[in-house]
């Protein structure tokens, strides 16, 4: 189910479904990099005005699902207009800011973007663009990375699987809020 909060800046009602802290895994893929499972958090953000803040961390996983050491960290700002067109603006760690910018898909909750401009500094690798396509499935956050190089054509190179973190404090609330139910709690199905 997707809530929308009652402080969201109206223009963001579209986005509501990105909202929240996500959790989940994925690989990695990409000619020149090491192939690995990892583990992801995302964290979409607002504070009332017109844009959601977005930070993800990533980090490899071994064999057995252990954190090993960082991935990749990415974090920015998310906007949508009135026409469900959607842009971005990105900072990764790995020195390379780019613009990004797509479309919220008619009647569903998907979103496809396509970088318009990336500038990267001296120490970061060699990058020319990507395309995402992020999308809410079953109450899930999944999405997959496209990225090409002066050397590699645009090509997937990473995708997750994302579940909603619950945190203690909305367990006791969705508590406090439970209708009646019997003890046996059976009854409640029937």
């Amino acid at each position: 189910m997707i809530e929308i909060p009652s402080d969201l800046h109206p223009d963001l009602v579209p986005l509501a479904f990105l909202i929240g802290k996500w959790a989940g895994a994925g690989v990695s893929d990409f000619p020149g990099a090491e192939k690995c499972n990892f583990g992801q958090e995302v964290t979409f953000s607002h504070d009332g005005r017109d844009f959601l803040e977005y930070v993800s961390h990533t980090w490899v996983l071994d064999g057995e699902g252990n954190q090993v050491r960082p991935l990749e960290s990415e974090s920015g700002y998310w906007r949508i207009d009135k026409d469900r067109k959607v842009e971005v603006v990105m900072v990764r760690d790995q020195g390379v800011v780019e613009i990004w910018y797509g479309e919220l898909a008619h009647q569903k909750p998907q979103i496809d973007l396509v970088t318009d401009a990336v500038a990267r500094t001296a120490a970061s690798g060699p990058y020319s663009g990507g395309k995402r396509l992020y999308g809410y499935v079953n109450s899930d956050l999944m999405w997959v990375g496209e990225k090409s190089t002066p050397d590699v054509e645009l090509r997937p190179y990473m995708s997750a699987h994302l579940k909603k973190v619950v945190t203690p404090e909305e367990v006791a609330e969705m508590a406090r809020n439970l209708p009646d139910m019997p003890d046996d709690g059976i009854a409640f199905f029937k």
